[in-house]
C-alpha cells in the first residue's frame, strides 16, 4: 500500500478525543483523577462508562451508578490481559447476540462494558492478536490501535458465509462483528469499522455539517444514499480493499483464503469503479482540505488496484 503513514494522523481528532474525554470523566467521575491526555483507549472507555452510568441512572440502579462513578475505565482492567501491549483492541468480549442491548437510542444493537464482563476464551484472544498484527503488517497499525479499542465478537462463521459487522457513534472505538478462523479476514473487518469510527470523529472534530439533501448512488446498497453515508462507504470499503490487496501479495496467503480474498477484491473493484465522479462531487461538501485529501487519497489508491 502506497498511502503515507500519516494518513490517519489528523490533529482535530486528537483534540476532540482529549476534550471529550475530560468532559465525560467530569460527568461520570467528578471526584476521580483527571485524564488530561485523552488517549484513544481512555476516550473509548469513557464513552462506555458514561453510557453505563446513564442507563443505571435512568433505571434507578444506584449501586450500578456508583460502580461506574468509581470505574471511569468501565472495568476494562478485568479483561485487558495479554492484549495490553498489542497494536489492536485492548479488550475482547464475546457477549453473545442475545445479550446485546436494543434501544431507541441506536439503530443497531450494542453492548456496554461493566461489572458483568468476563474473560473470553484464549483462542479468541489469540485470533484478535493475530488479526491486529495482520492489520499492522498491511499499514493500518495506527487506525486499528486508536479506533478499534473494544472488540465484541459475535458469531463464529465459516469462510464464505456472510459476516455482519458494525460500529455506533455512541461508542466510538467499539466494534461488533462476526468472525471466522482467519485473522486476515478479521483484520479486514476491524479496518472497515475502525475506518467508520475515524471518519465519524474527523467530521465531528471539524464540525462538518454534510447536507442530507444531497444523495449519490451507492453500489454497495444498490440505492441512493445521503452524502454522509456515501462518503463513509467510499472511505471504509476502499480501506478494506487496500488491506486485502496487501494480504494477497504475501506468500502466506494461499488456498481457500486466497480464493476468498481474491473474489472479494474483484467484487469490490466492480462496485468502486462507478463511484469516481460522484465521489469527487461529494468531496466538495467536506469543508476541511486536509480531510478531503485523506478521503481522496484512499479512494484513488483503491481505484488503482
Amino acid at each position: 500500500m502506497d498511502l503515507p503513514h500519516h494518513t490517519f494522523a489528523f490533529d482535530p481528532i486528537r483534540d476532540l478525543r482529549r476534550d471529550r474525554n475530560c468532559r465525560l470523566r467530569e460527568v461520570v467521575s467528578p471526584d476521580g483523577p483527571p485524564s488530561p491526555h485523552g488517549t484513544a483507549q481512555q476516550y473509548s472507555l469513557a464513552h462506555h462508562a458514561f453510557e453505563g452510568a446513564e442507563a443505571a441512572a435512568l433505571a434507578g440502579d444506584a449501586e450500578l451508578f456508583d460502580w461506574y462513578r468509581t470505574h471511569p475505565d468501565a472495568g476494562v482492567e478485568r479483561v485487558i490481559g495479554p492484549l495490553a501491549t498489542t497494536p489492536g483492541p485492548c479488550a475482547v468480549l464475546a457477549p453473545g447476540v442475545d445479550r446485546l442491548i436494543r434501544s431507541r437510542a441506536s439503530e443497531t444493537p450494542y453492548y456496554v462494558l461493566g461489572p458483568h464482563i468476563t474473560e473470553v476464551a484464549p483462542v479468541l484472544l489469540h485470533l484478535t492478536a493475530e488479526a491486529a498484527a495482520c492489520a499492522e503488517a498491511t499499514g493500518f497499525r495506527s487506525l486499528v490501535s486508536e479506533h478499534a479499542v473494544v472488540l465484541c465478537l459475535l458469531r463464529h462463521k465459516r469462510l464464505g458465509e456472510t459476516l455482519d459487522s458494525w460500529s455506533i457513534t455512541r461508542l466510538p472505538g467499539t466494534i461488533f462483528c462476526d468472525y471466522t478462523d482467519e485473522p486476515a479476514v478479521l483484520a479486514r473487518d476491524l479496518i472497515h469499522e475502525a475506518g467508520h469510527s475515524w471518519l465519524n470523529d474527523a467530521l465531528t472534530a471539524i464540525q462538518a455539517k454534510i447536507s442530507d439533501r444531497v444523495s449519490f448512488y451507492s453500489p454497495w446498497k444498490g440505492t441512493d444514499r445521503p452524502a454522509f453515508g456515501f462518503l463513509h462507504a467510499c472511505w471504509s470499503f476502499p480501506l478494506m480493499m487496500l488491506h486485502t490487496a496487501a494480504v494477497l501479495d504475501t506468500s502466506a496467503c494461499c488456498g481457500n483464503l486466497r480464493r476468498f480474498l481474491r473474489t472479494y477484491l474483484d467484487e469490490q473493484r466492480r462496485m468502486l469503479a462507478p463511484t469516481a465522479d460522484d465521489h469527487a462531487e461529494a468531496l466538495t461538501l467536506v469543508p476541511d482540505p486536509e480531510l478531503r485529501w485523506r478521503l481522496r487519497a484512499v479512494h484513488e489508491e483503491a481505484l488503482a488496484l
